[in-house]
């Protein structure tokens, strides 16, 4: 008996939907390298998801032809125009390199974006919705792309979408953040997270960076040939963890320091500012030296925002 072919049930139905995890990310280790003619930028990083995530939901069908986004958990002017939008940029690069590979495309794309990742803070959250979309994209209609073909359109979105698109927790990643290296977990820690009121967009911390790159290669050792091998534990983690974008922005954001100061002086391993920032993140042995650096940072920082999660060790996506 032959086995039906899950693209050809799939178009049978007049609507389907699919959901997922969007994971944020830290980046215990970044390097800002050179900047290429197209504006991406060679980096090396150590990614690392955490268990804070948003929900990407899914719903293709009959209806009127377009993408619908619709967002909760944050006011929808904050994440900007809906065609500007990663999700949104994210379903029409895929549905414009299926050519027909997948047979007809229904007509109607409805994206719910459940946010609960910071926005503008330097976790991942875009990056994370926008490969998220990619990977239930593929699944709804079938997987007509493999996964190098996916990685290759995450690429064109940003630096960060491809370790999300490779499901890892943990991963080394250099480039322009496609070259990616899967790392054995860790054991899972608890992690705090100190946000600011006032969030970093990307090309800001950049142009930061630039304006102040002198005196960020005067405190950073440059680009690094990273062993995976010793890679393997918090404590070799935590003995080469630095951030350029850390360095560049605590110039023009001076309230950022006294935050990561605070959770390393009550032995965080590391506390680092997330990618451009402005999250700073602290990973803890135990609750108990979390608890010591949140008490402390919500006396001496009244009204700053805290959030505590714990590292991922699972995969998000299959």
């Amino acid at each position: 008996m032959t086995e039906p072919d899950p693209r050809e049930e799939i178009r049978d139905r007049s609507r389907w939907s699919w959901s997922g995890e969007a994971p944020a990310k830290v980046n215990l280790f970044l390097r800002i390298l050179a900047r290429e003619e197209t504006g991406f930028h060679q980096l090396e990083t150590v990614y690392q998801t955490l268990e804070l995530a948003d929900r990407v939901e899914l719903e293709v069908g009959p209806g009127p032809r377009g993408i619908r986004l619709e967002v909760a958990g944050v006011e929808p002017e904050a994440l900007g125009p809906p065609d500007e939008n990663l999700v949104v940029r994210a379903a029409r690069i895929f549905l414009d390199s299926l050519d027909g590979l997948a047979g007809p495309v229904p007509p109607s794309l409805r994206i719910r974006l459940h946010k609960e990742i910071p926005h503008g803070a330097g976790l991942g959250g875009g990056s994370s919705d926008a490969a998220t979309v990619l990977v239930g994209m593929n699944r709804l209609l079938g997987d007509p792309l493999p996964r190098g073909r996916l990685a290759e359109l995450g690429g064109r979105l940003g630096s960060d979408v491809p370790f999300f698109l490779s499901g890892s927790s943990l991963a080394l990643a250099w480039g322009r953040g496609d070259r990616l290296l899967a790392l054995d977990p860790l054991p899972p820690c608890p992690v705090l997270l100190a946000l600011p009121g006032e969030g970093m967009p990307t090309p800001v911390a950049y142009r930061v960076l630039a304006e102040h790159r002198t005196e960020v290669r005067a405190e950073s050792p440059g680009g690094l040939v990273l062993d995976p091998r010793r890679l393997r534990s918090w404590d070799a983690l935590a003995s080469i963890a630095s951030n350029d974008f850390e360095v560049a922005l605590q110039r023009v954001r001076p309230e950022l320091r006294p935050i990561w100061e605070a959770m390393r002086a009550a032995s965080a391993r590391p506390a680092l500012l997330s990618g451009s920032g402005s999250a700073v993140f602290g990973v803890f042995e135990d609750e108990e030296a979390l608890e010591g650096a949140r008490s402390r940072l919500l006396e001496e920082t009244p009204g700053l925002r805290l959030l505590v999660t714990r590292t991922r060790t699972r995969a998000h996506l299959g």
